[in-house]
């Protein structure tokens, strides 16, 4: 039916059938009204309650069509909410399904916008690793060089020359990991599940920190997924698994639980834990609790970039096994 391909004319109809619904079943009413405080013979008002029944019959049904169509016009805008909501929470990549004629050609238009930011998105992280991997030939090259300065003897020079391509290259890390992460987070339909990480992620660093004797407990549900890209999760869990293996004396406890529409993901150690007064200062870029302690200098400030992207957040308390508690919150996925 053409006539309701429209939200204009599902509106028109239904007003027009409600108000003809409504002034039918006043007129019953007063014409009813009317018979009974007359003297008529019985017969007559039996005939006049038979037609005021009918018409309040009529008045009815057309009541309901009205109704029917007043929400079949608003329906296409309540359906085009929700749709757009699950773009928003990475659900969908598109706005799916018809839409009446006026909002048609707005579903087209975002839908056209959704495709070009993804391409656009695509694009600019394509660049920013073309844009790393010619930066990592010139960084090899120097520290080729700082081995040749220090097989020379000039071990001073060969110490400055790696401290200054370590840092290139852990801010060349930094800054790719958070390009490829505003695409995942711009780009519709980033999910993964979360106990599929933390397992390989601590194979992987139980296997590097074996010869201390560190242990993992993880306690993450099969089922919780997160709205995250996977290789920005393995970033976000391997800086924040990798900092309590190293810190731990010999255990690790990983432990996720769903919360409404987000998921708390908490990391522990039984390590000597961080002074409350430096616990904001180690999610800075660039600085350690340790200088001279193995790790990643921008680890955490990773994490807590890349979580923030998602519309997550990232906060370090006190452990219950006497270390340190890295609280991070990422969106649930509705996968």
């Amino acid at each position: 039916m053409r006539l309701l391909a429209s939200v204009r004319s599902r509106l028109l109809l239904g007003a027009l059938l409600w108000t003809l619904g409504l002034f039918m079943a006043a007129l019953s009413i007063s014409t009813a009204l009317m018979l009974r405080f007359r003297s008529l013979p019985r017969i007559v008002h039996g005939t006049a309650d038979a037609h005021a029944a009918a018409f309040v019959l009529v008045a009815g049904l057309w009541l309901v069509a009205g109704i029917v169509l007043f929400r079949r016009g608003i329906s296409p805008l309540q359906q085009l909410r929700v749709r757009l909501a699950g773009v928003r929470a990475g659900s969908d990549r598109r706005i799916e399904g018809r839409y009446p004629s006026e909002v048609q050609p707005l579903v087209d238009d975002l839908n056209a916008l959704l495709e070009h930011r993804e391409i656009a998105v695509s694009r600019a992280l394509a660049r920013a690793g073309d844009l790393a991997h010619g930066l990592k030939t010139p960084l090899a090259v120097l520290a080729q060089d700082a081995d040749r300065a220090e097989a020379a003897g000039d071990g001073e020079l060969a110490s400055a020359i790696r401290q200054q391509v370590e840092r290139m290259g852990r801010q060349i890390e930094y800054h790719l990991a958070q390009a490829r992460a505003v695409a995942s987070g711009a780009a519709p339909g980033a999910s993964c599940t979360l106990a599929e990480s933390v397992e390989g992620l601590s194979r992987t660093l139980l296997r590097l920190h074996a010869e201390r004797g560190v242990t993992m407990d993880q306690r993450v549900p099969p089922e919780l997924a997160v709205r995250c890209g996977r290789e920005d999760l393995d970033e976000i869990l391997g800086n924040l698994l990798d900092n309590a293996c190293k810190w731990a004396r010999t255990r690790v406890v990983v432990e996720a639980t769903g919360s409404g529409d987000t998921v708390v993901i908490t990391v522990d150690d039984d390590g000597r834990g961080l002074a409350a007064s430096m616990r904001d200062a180690v999610l800075q870029r660039g600085v350690r609790a340790d200088e001279a302690a193995p790790g990643w200098g921008l680890g955490l400030a990773i994490a807590r970039d890349l979580a923030a992207i998602y519309g997550g957040s990232l906060s370090l308390g006190e452990s219950p096994l006497g270390g340190l508690r890295v609280r991070l919150e990422l969106p649930a996925s509705g996968r």
